[in-house]
């Protein structure tokens, strides 16, 4: 074979020009050559299980028909050899598209231009579907092998892994590799019912974990995103980075408590509580991970690969850590390097050779999931200052660029999740979701979850009648404190005027205080003044953790935000704003992340490199420690405003008007008695 090309590449008696795209790889090969074997020759990266057998069709490429100057060669499906036996059964299994063949099979009979699609590549990329996301490459750290080995011999002494052994080496290039004892446990009875051919797993490139009888192409991984409120998982399939099947169950921590300093707290004062809460995030993911297999219509021991995120006491706990150093400072953790563990380890009943890799935490309060939100979105590849807020019970902020990174948490508490609101709840059908008020009358319109409609259009009641109105979740929350301040409802300083229940009856006094009905049911849905309270204080707690990364940037605007996590996901960045719980940035640049931690732990779990990446992201990261900050109490209070007491939000004004400042009525409004009480 030449890599040379003459001045006129036409083909020879014996040889002939392949050109292989997207890569522009080409050489000259003795006709009758697989084009696998040139592919490989020429390092094209074509995908194969089944190891040229024709059995996985990973290996499919594209004849290109016609005349390529670029290339010099004119290129026809004629120049390939007809399709083979091997082929027409595998096509008898699955359809091969018109102009496909399987490189495996299909011989080298003059010039070509062949394409290898995406679908065919190992390194290829998995397109994720926000505009501003990077694409995942596909290359998880667990790869099958199918391979035909020597049947044992009277002569030959060697034993069944020795000749899986050589078989490995000698058809897949396999240095030295360690086997797990299950793996040893089962290979001869593989062996044998598959006539001595099977599918090994190869977990990376050095331990075999997996063994199946005959051809096997089934192997998963699932990513799974431990929060505190809740729990998602995404079911992916390694051969082609598909997402599968995704499912989401709150953490059964939560029954010993709704946030994290209660479960340190839990685990502090009552004996063995540790091991309860890492007992019941062990079981929640095995249903987990029963429960996205069965809707993908797959065994939950075709899972070999786990890769896990979380916020340290998450992320201890899941691990059989006690979490009580995280409780005071310094919060000291038990690790915050990443960690390779068997999956039976942590109580997980999938495959036996099962692993699971936990992305590194980056300090006491800043977790895995915090490093894999900055893995999602790359704030590092950027000269924009990039500001990431994964908004949860414990907010986690990354603000950084190309040149700097700083993280630091901020305890919100679970105000934003509806805990400690009065009417609210957790997101389910029922839940108000989006609310505007007329500033005119006063009045309310809302969207519940479950339906399309307002609540002030046809049908609506019909749509609503099964779950019925039932409170207001997230979302709705941060909209309806917003669209209050808008109406003069609350003044800047959040406080309920009881001066506009002249004006409407939706004002209404609650004790020494008054209260806004959103919905006049059987049980009226209102917002009450320690609601206002309860969102001010969780929205400044985040807004002074903010300010302080900032502060140490040296800098008083950001170029663009990106809210994460579940809540981040569905609130109007318009109304975060509004609210002030992020900084003044011009609306364009505010934007959803989705649950970028879980993002970040699939793109762990598809692409092995990513690993090395975050492991040095994280090492880059500065760590704020809020807790010992002189000025975050004054960052708080000043955020306490609406959307702030001192700054101006010009941005925000170009597109939204605010209402001038306001005295709320005097406090002695709110002394008088209720009528017909």
């Amino acid at each position: 074979m030449s890599d040379k090309d003459p001045k006129n590449p036409g083909t020879s008696d014996a040889s002939a020009w392949v050109v292989f795209t997207p890569s522009g790889k080409r050489g000259r090969f003795p006709l009758g050559t697989p084009l696998l074997q040139a592919a490989r020759s020429l390092g094209v990266d074509v995908d194969s299980v089944c190891g040229g057998r024709a059995l996985c069709g990973r290996c499919q490429v594209l004849v290109m028909e016609g005349d390529f100057p670029k290339h010099g060669v004119s290129s026809h499906a004629a120049s390939l050899s007809p399709l083979s036996a091997a082929e027409q059964s595998f096509s008898r299994r699955r359809p091969l598209l018109a102009g496909h063949r399987l490189s495996c099979s299909a011989q080298i009979q003059g010039n070509l231009v062949v394409d290898v699609p995406a679908s065919s590549q190992v390194h290829r990329q998995v397109v994720r579907k926000a505009v501003e996301a990077h694409p995942i490459t596909l290359d998880p750290v667990v790869h099958l092998h199918y391979v035909e080995v020597r049947e044992p011999d009277m002569h030959d002494p060697s034993g069944d892994l020795q000749r899986l052994l050589e078989a490995l080496h000698r058809e897949w290039e396999f240095g030295p590799l360690r086997c797990d004892l299950a793996v040893l446990q089962s290979l001869q009875a593989a062996l044998r019912k598959g006539q001595w051919k099977v599918t090994v797993a190869v977990h990376a490139g050095s331990q075999l974990i997996g063994v199946w009888p005959g051809f096997h192409d089934r192997i998963y991984g699932l990513a799974v995103d431990v929060g505190s409120t809740t729990i998602a998982a995404h079911l992916c399939n390694l051969e082609t980075g598909e997402v599968v099947a995704s499912s989401g169950a709150m953490n059964p921590q939560i029954r010993f408590g709704e946030d994290l300093m209660s479960r340190v707290s839990y685990s502090m004062m009552h004996p063995g509580g540790a091991q309860q809460m890492t007992e019941a995030v062990r079981a929640a993911l095995n249903t987990l991970a029963a429960e996205v297999a069965r809707d993908a219509k797959v065994s939950v021991s075709d899972i070999l690969e786990l890769t896990m995120v979380g916020n340290p006491i998450m992320h201890h706990l899941l691990l059989g850590i006690d979490p009580v150093e995280l409780g005071g400072a310094p919060f000291a953790l038990a690790t915050d390097t990443p960690l390779d563990l068997r999956a039976a380890e942590l109580g997980l009943t999938l495959h036996p050779g099962a692993r699971v890799y936990t992305l590194p935490c980056i300090a006491g309060h800043v977790g895995a999931d915090a490093a894999a939100m900055i893995l999602a979105e790359r704030p590092d590849l950027s000269e924009k200052l990039t500001l990431l807020v994964d908004v949860g019970t414990n907010a986690e902020i990354v603000l950084g660029n190309r040149d700097r990174l700083l993280a630091c948490s901020s305890p919100t508490g679970p105000a934003f999740e509806g805990a400690q609101i009065s009417c609210g709840q957790r997101a389910a059908p029922g839940a108000i979701e989006r609310i505007r008020i007329d500033p005119r009358t006063l009045e309310a319109k809302f969207k519940v979850i479950g339906s399309d409609l307002w609540s002030d259009e046809p049908g609506f009641n019909e749509a609503v009648a099964r779950t019925g109105v039932t409170g207001i979740c997230g979302s709705g929350i941060i909209e309806v404190i917003a669209e209050m301040y808008l109406a003069g409802i609350i003044s800047q300083d959040g406080v309920v005027d009881g001066g506009l229940a002249a004006r409407s009856d939706r004002i209404v006094q609650t004790g020494r205080t008054f209260a806004y009905t959103m919905y006049r049911g059987a049980v009226p849905l209102q917002i009450t003044q320690n609601d206002v309270r309860a969102i001010q204080l969780a929205k400044a707690a985040l807004h002074a953790g903010v300010r302080l990364l900032m502060d140490h940037m040296g800098v008083d605007h950001v170029d663009r935000i990106r809210l994460a996590g579940a809540f981040g996901n569905h609130i109007d960045v318009k109304y975060a704003t509004i609210l002030g719980m992020i900084p003044d940035c011009e609306l364009s640049q505010v934007s959803s992340a989705g649950n970028a931690a879980g993002t970040g732990a699939r793109i762990a779990l598809l692409d092995k490199a990513s690993r090395k990446t975050v492991e040095e992201l994280v090492q880059r990261v500065e760590k704020i420690e809020t807790a010992i900050e002189p000025k975050f109490q004054a960052h708080f209070v000043a955020a306490m405003g609406i959307p702030h007491s001192s700054e101006p939000y010009l941005h925000l004004r170009r597109v939204v008007q605010l209402p001038p400042p306001k005295v709320a009525a005097p406090r002695e409004r709110a002394r008088r008695p209720r009528a017909g009480t």
